[in-house]
């Protein structure tokens, strides 16, 4: 039973990270990783948001490496 619940909080932890995660993203850094400027709709960041939170070490990694020198 102990290796279960620690299996459980670590995926729930995963998750809570990813929908943080996401949230901002879809927010804040969507159009920034994008290779040309252009707006996304809210109905484009509400597709978005389940792949970002579930795929949000990439996401993130995607995100921090667009802030540099273009």
């Amino acid at each position: 039973m102990g290796a279960t619940v620690i299996v459980l909080q670590v995926f729930a932890l995963y998750a809570l990270a990813g929908v943080v995660t996401a949230a901002a993203f879809v927010t804040f850094g969507a159009t920034r990783v994008l290779p040309q400027p252009a707006s996304m709709t809210v109905g484009a960041r509400l597709l978005v948001l389940p792949g970002a939170a579930l795929l949000w070490p990439y996401v993130l990694l995607r995100w921090l490496r667009s802030r540099g020198p273009r």
